[in-house]
């Protein structure tokens, strides 16, 4: 097992974070934040174990299975560990464990927090929250793999011990071909969305968070009532339409738009998929009508959403 190889690969998704972080920070300095120094410390952090590997360590274009799986376990376990740092060092209601369960909840995509005011963050913070899904749920590796200028071999292993078996069957690319595809997507939707919520009313950074966590499949809002919060069934239909969108594989969606194919509708997957979706609507629309919304269209908005 060669560590410094494991370091250098890790350092980059370090450098990603980091990146995210000064995001972040600049939000925060634009409207003098108590959050700036907590996301700009994190951001150095960051930046310094990731800049010093890659400074260092010389590119190797080969490595091992292992040392591909290595790289990816301890790459998710220190972005969590990154994500909690702005956290802590901001307060409020983050405890260590606390901060802990955001970072993994907002990296994982899950969703869940701790918080019982999520609007007395700052807006800096706020992004970064909502970042941290949008990272994770392209995946850490997948996101430093598309913006390296060329990994060789030790980018298709990674790329195998990042994505699962049954997504990679589906990908009838190599993998920087694939990486290129998930990308243009992931980031295709995101922008799409940001658009469609700006003109249903949204301001920029709520059209932008929300999107993040639609697009990620997550749940994190900035706001404590999340999209109740803005009793808009048009703002609805549109995190709706993405929602489903954000659950179709990629390269049916690439494929559909770029490259003119049918693939999409023929997917046996993708019919299932809305079908079962469809089922669970009606049913949900059937068992709350009358027991807590007595207009049809209420229950069906409901139950959709």
């Amino acid at each position: 097992m060669r560590f410094h190889v494991v370091l250098r690969y890790v350092g980059f998704v370090l450098l990603c974070n980091a990146l995210f972080l000064l995001i972040a920070a600049t939000i925060s300095a634009l409207r003098s934040e108590s959050s700036l120094f907590p996301l700009l410390y994190s951001a150095l952090v960051c930046a310094l174990f990731g800049v010093f590997p890659a400074i260092f360590v010389p590119a190797s274009k080969y490595i091992t299975n292992n040392e591909g799986l290595i790289i990816v376990v301890a790459s998710w376990l220190l972005s969590c560990c990154a994500g909690t740092l702005p956290y802590i060092l901001w307060g409020g209601e983050f405890s260590l464990t606390n901060a802990w369960f955001e970072s993994v909840s907002g990296y994982t995509t899950t969703g869940s927090t701790i918080l019982t005011n999520i609007e007395a963050l700052p807006l800096g913070l706020l992004f970064w929250r909502s970042a941290t899904h949008w990272i994770g749920g392209m995946g850490i590796i997948l996101f430093v793999l598309s913006v390296l200028p060329s990994a060789g071999i030790a980018g298709m292993v990674l790329y195998r011990s990042e994505l699962s078996p049954l997504a990679r069957e589906n990908f009838r690319h190599n993998a920087r071909s694939a990486l290129k595809t998930l990308l243009t997507v992931y980031v295709g939707l995101t922008a799409l969305e940001v658009a469609a919520l700006l003109f249903c009313g949204m301001n920029l950074f709520d059209a932008v968070t929300h999107s993040f966590a639609t697009i990620a499949t997550g749940g994190f809002s900035p706001k404590n009532a999340s999209v109740a919060f803005y009793q808009s069934p048009v703002i609805e239909t549109v995190i709706i339409l993405f929602m489903v969108l954000s659950g179709i594989h990629f390269a049916l969606l690439f494929a559909t738009v770029f490259e003119r194919s049918k693939s999409l509708w023929k997917s046996t997957v993708v019919r299932y998929y809305i079908g079962v979706l469809l089922l669970g609507i009606a049913i949900m629309t059937i068992d709350i009508h009358g027991s807590q919304f007595q207009a049809w269209p209420a229950a069906l908005r409901y139950a959709a959403f």
